[in-house]
Parts: structure tokens; sequence; C-alpha cells
């Protein structure tokens, strides 16, 4: 016998007794999908909460990567995603109709609030138009802080900087800082520096550091924040978990997901009013 053969004998038992150690952990991580998502959903508590009613049904663990709005449709453009929910609609549809996703689904929907020190140098407190709010506040040159991240709260923001005719780029390390992080991070930077900031209402209804900072503004109707979620195109990327991920859509659209997502509270105020209907009901 030659040693090559020799050597096979004694190789292949040893290969196919590793296989199974091997294949085993890959197979199990087969039970997982990657949602990219945008920091309110994770700095709310949302997510913490209905997660685990999900997984504990179907045995599909969900590992959120939570970023901007802009961040997270880049991610599931590139594939690094099975699902896509985020709140900027119009960014949400061109998603789809350039061929990344499947289709659009209503989530859920909360506001936009204009957050800032209760002393209220600008004097915007009450103001029921959230763009006149955004034009006495640069006039009166008041402390700004925008989240400068490309989320769907900064794309909120400059909408309203645009409708009151204000380019606060112009205004750039002056009265206008840009903190380019997350809304709690924002939040935080704008009550360490007094300063106003738009929000979305979860997260500064979870947001703990509230000494002196009051929401100002709200009740606009140009301040509706609505969230969609968006089955990454398996099409396009054929290692989109395309099953497992519409479980999950159809489960957080769903009676269960829909209950789940208006009985989370904080201090009895709900943070997200679930909206979700299927997808043929073309009714207003």
């Amino acid at each position: 016998m030659t040693t090559i053969r020799k050597l096979a004998l004694i190789i292949i038992p040893i290969v196919m007794l590793l296989a199974p150690l091997a294949v085993g952990p890959a197979m199990a991580d087969e039970r997982f999908i990657t949602v990219a998502s945008t920091t309110s959903t994770q700095n709310s508590g949302l997510f913490a909460h209905i997660l685990p009613l999900f997984e504990s049904k179907t045995g599909i663990a969900v590992r959120v990567v939570a970023v901007g709005t802009g961040q997270a449709i880049r991610l599931a453009r590139n594939g690094d995603a099975d699902v896509l929910m985020v709140h900027h609609k119009a960014s949400e549809e061109a998603f789809v109709r350039d061929g990344f996703g499947v289709e659009r689904v209503d989530v859920m929907y909360n506001d936009f609030i204009i957050v800032g020190p209760e002393s209220d140098p600008a004097a915007v407190g009450g103001r029921p138009d959230a763009a006149s709010a955004f034009r006495i506040i640069a006039a009166t040159k008041a402390s700004f802080v925008s989240r400068g991240d490309n989320s769907g709260t900064h794309k909120k923001e400059l909408a309203l900087w645009s409708a009151a005719r204000v380019d606060p780029a112009a205004a750039s390390g002056t009265w206008y800082r840009e903190s380019g992080s997350g809304m709690g991070a924002t939040l935080n930077t704008s009550a360490g520096m007094q300063a106003y900031t738009l929000a979305d209402r979860g997260t500064w209804l979870s947001f703990r550091n509230k000494d002196g900072m009051a929401v100002l503004v709200e009740g606009d109707e140009r301040l509706f924040n609505p969230y969609g979620i968006v089955l990454v195109n398996p099409e396009v990327h054929r290692h989109v978990k395309a099953e497992a991920g519409q479980t999950f859509i159809d489960w957080i659209t769903g009676d269960e997901g829909q209950k789940a997502i208006g009985g989370f509270t904080i201090g009895g105020k709900r943070l997200f009013t679930p909206n979700a209907r299927p997808a043929t009901d073309t009714k207003g």
C-alpha cells in the first residue's frame, strides 16, 4: 500500500468525524435574520419589547443594526440585511422602485417634536407651525443641534429648514451644530448645550436626561413620522433569507405584532401607533 493511500485512510475518517462539528454551528446560525433599522426603534426600547415575542414564537432570532435611515438603506442595498425598517417613506419607496426591495408596507407611526430648554430663549413654545419655529430659532441664533447623519430625522429637519427658507449649513459651527450621532446621543448633546433639536417622540419619551428640557412644538401635520418595512429583494442578493424575513414582516404587520407595538408604553404613554394594513388594501 502506498504512503498516499495510507494517509488517505487516516485522514478521510477524521474529516468525516469533524464535519458535523463544522456544519452544526453554521446550521444553527441560519435561524436568524438581520434587520437594518433606525436608532429610534432601538433607543426607544421598542425592539427590546417586541423581538422576544417574535423569537419565542418562531425560533428565528433577529439581529438589529440600528443606524440612521440613510445608512440603513445603504446596508440593505448592499445586501447586508434581510429586512429594512426605517422612517423616511420617500426613500423607502425609491428603494423598492430601484429594485432593491420587494414591497413597502406600513408598520406604525409616531411624530416628531421640537424640544429645547425650558427657558425657551427663542420663544417658540406652543407655536403650531414647525417651519415658523425653525425660522425664529435661526433669526435669534439660538443654539440648535442637528443629527447631521442623513437619518430620517435629519431628512425631516432639512425639509423643515427648507420650508422655513433657511440654509443652516451657512451657520454650521456657530449657533447650528451637527452631532453626527443617533437620536439619543443628539438629545444628550442638546441637553448639555441647552439647545433646540428635532426628535422623534418615541426616543424622547424613553430619554432620561430631560432636566431643563421640554417639548416646545408639536402637533404640526408636517411632523407626522411613519415607519415602513421592506423585504430586501432576494433576486438581487441571493443570500437574503427571504422566507425568514417575510415571516418577520408578516408577524410585525399582523395582529400579534401590531398588538405588541401598541402595548409598548413608557409612563403610561404609547410610543408608537400601529397602522399596518394588507398590501392589497388601497383605500385611503
